[in-house]
């Protein structure tokens, strides 16, 4: 299996933000539609999902960040920072906006992917 060939590390970082992000779409965005109509932006430039895509590595390296997502907020399409507990640390360092798109933490807890024995 190709997924198997990368660090453990990694693979579990695909979990992790995989699972996120599902959970996200589920329960915190519930007028999603097929395709990525729903996440395209009226400004110029780059959807929410290429910016989400180019930073989601830096946001996972931060300390206290498990997962991201494309949410909702006040009607329009925003980036979600899932953290284990909100922290004034994670406060100042994760930017109020990303590629012009508003960035919202939610604290979730830590998140760990299920044993499958």
């Amino acid at each position: 299996m190709p997924f198997l060939r990368y660090p453990p590390r990694t693979r579990l970082r695909t979990i992790v933000a995989t699972v996120s992000a599902a959970c996200l779409a589920i329960a915190a965005y519930p007028g999603m539609t097929q395709g990525d109509e729903s996440v395209k932006t009226p400004r110029p430039g780059r959807s929410i999902a290429e910016v989400l895509k180019d930073q989601t590595d830096w946001l996972l390296s931060l300390p206290g960040v498990v997962g991201t997502g494309i949410g909702e907020c006040d009607g329009k399409p925003c980036i979600k920072v899932l953290v284990d507990r909100n922290t004034e640390e994670l406060a100042r360092t994760i930017p109020k906006t990303l590629g012009g798109f508003p960035v919202v933490t939610v604290e979730t807890g830590k998140i760990r992917p299920l044993d499958h024995e």
